[in-house]
């Protein structure tokens, strides 16, 4: 039975680490078409979702099979749970990246100002999340734990875009329309950073069995 549990885990740990390359290759081909501005791109971002979708369905089968017969227990029982949690901050990673998407296919060029901040916020929420994941699946604490700092670089960030989008677009209502739609564009970033904070949460919870708070 044990050795039946170890293979499902593996099992879990292979979908996961495809649904992170799904969603890694989507960030990344998020910013290049944002700050492009390629629509098409843009459009096969949303076509792709319904994979991410599909691969978070096959883990939740396989944690509530594991759940239902074999019982698992202790750490072992923390990875399960865990790797829920981890495959739904994925998805909403990636329905994260669909709503940069969608807004992508809105915005007229050329820009209002130079993109100089929200492709460095875009670039470091890309980061967090290839990290989060190489904390997971190495069970590494200090990776998981770097992502709080991480987080405060975005956060930052955000609230500096905030800052000069609201001080341009007081000043030229013309603006207006695509300082919001960039607005949510920063939102939608600094909620991908959240989501791979929450994954190194998950690390500590399975290496810890208990729950910290990355995102203070």
């Amino acid at each position: 039975m044990r050795q039946r549990l170890g293979q499902h885990l593996a099992r879990i740990s292979e979908i996961l680490r495809e649904m992170g390359r799904e969603v890694e290759y989507n960030l990344k081909q998020t910013l290049d078409a944002l700050i492009n501005l390629d629509k098409e791109k843009a459009q096969a971002i949303i076509q792709n979702d319904q994979k991410i979708n599909d691969l978070e369905r096959q883990v939740d089968d396989e944690c509530v099979r594991i759940i239902t017969t074999q019982q698992p227990v202790a750490k072992d029982l923390r990875k399960v749970i865990a790797a829920i949690k981890v495959a739904t901050d994925l998805e909403r990673i990636a329905d994260l990246t669909v709503d940069i998407a969608k807004i992508i296919l809105r915005i007229e060029g050329p820009f209002i100002k130079p993109l100089i901040d929200i492709p460095k916020m875009a670039e470091l929420a890309v980061k967090m999340t290839e990290r989060s994941l190489m904390a997971y699946n190495n069970e590494d604490l200090e990776m998981a734990l770097q992502l709080a700092a991480d987080d405060d670089q975005v956060d930052a960030l955000y609230n500096q875009i905030l800052r000069d989008l609201y001080a341009l677009m007081s000043k030229n209502p013309q603006t207006l329309n695509q300082g919001l739609y960039l607005a949510f564009i920063g939102r939608y970033i600094e909620r991908i950073a959240d989501h791979a904070t929450n994954i190194g949460e998950s690390v500590f919870y399975i290496l810890s069995a208990e729950h910290k708070d990355l995102n203070v």
